[in-house]
């Protein structure tokens, strides 16, 4: 409710990317613009896509529903919906929806006058799915190697995916992604209590500054990384994240067929060892 008293100040004209002033309303608190109106389209699409080819299977088990990618006999080529067409079409939707909602993102950004972190930071989830869906499928030549649309479809297919190479985890850019989502998780955690702690005393106490939270971690962990580099970190950590995660698939099959474990040979063939 704070914001509302000078949200107006910055309703203002431009910045947008296509459509002029023609796009550039809101409807309530949200901003719309042309890229906004087009998610909305591929959003509402590609979930009426999802419900339609739902109610052509076998069940209404939110578990258990499964929309399938096309037979590898298809390749790059269209399926016919009940063999995988709802997928592909479903897939661009998916994709319509992310590009556009990063590049509405991008239109607020210049409204406001700010940089482009944020829209920055989305395109690499959208990497990450894109990867999955488009670039390790066209590298492997065919749409059916793309990840199923499903709950227990989906798990299963990860798990498969994961069983095929071995034990996964020997992968070394998955050995990357998941020390960068875990340490994003540190961090987010650490900085997230610092803020609280400092922000919300007890009773009686006045709300602390910042030098009390650099003090903080100087005395705990010998050394603050400051206000504005904590956000920086956090930035950094959480794209590497989406983008070793990328990378980690991307590899797996169209460059290395093989068993994970056996990459790590080299380590033991160091003449160090002998």
């Amino acid at each position: 409710m704070a914001m509302l008293s000078f949200e107006r100040k910055y309703r203002v004209r431009g910045g947008t990317l296509i459509g002029g002033d023609l796009f550039d309303f809101w409807v309530g608190p949200f901003y719309v613009g042309f890229f906004g109106v087009t998610t909305i389209v591929f959003a509402t699409l590609g979930t009426l896509l999802i419900v339609y080819a739902a109610a052509l299977g076998p069940t209404w088990n939110i578990w258990q529903i499964n929309i399938a990618p096309p037979d590898l006999k298809y390749g790059l080529g269209l399926a016919p919906l009940k063999e995988g067409g709802f997928w592909q079409l479903i897939t661009v939707c998916a994709l319509g929806a992310f590009v556009s909602w990063a590049l509405r993102q991008a239109e607020i950004a210049r409204k406001l006058g700010m940089g482009y972190h944020i829209p920055v930071a989305f395109s690499f989830a959208i990497f990450a799915y894109f990867s999955l869906v488009v670039i390790r499928p066209v590298l492997l030549g065919a749409w059916g190697h793309g990840f199923p649309y499903g709950i227990m479809s989906h798990l299963d297919w990860v798990s498969n995916t994961g069983y095929q190479f071995l034990h996964f985890h020997y992968n070394p850019a998955h050995c990357l992604a998941i020390t960068f989502f875990f340490t994003t998780c540190l961090a987010l955690a650490m900085h997230g209590s610092l803020i609280l702690s400092a922000s919300n005393p007890g009773e009686g106490e006045k709300v602390k500054g910042a030098e009390h939270e650099n003090t903080i971690f100087r005395d705990t962990i010998g050394y603050s990384i400051g206000t504005l580099a904590i956000h920086r970190l956090g930035l950094f950590l959480a794209i590497s994240a989406a983008f070793w995660s990328a990378v980690c698939i991307i590899i797996s099959g169209p460059f290395w067929t093989r068993g994970w474990p056996e990459w790590w040979s080299w380590w033991l063939d160091l003449p160090i060892w002998s």
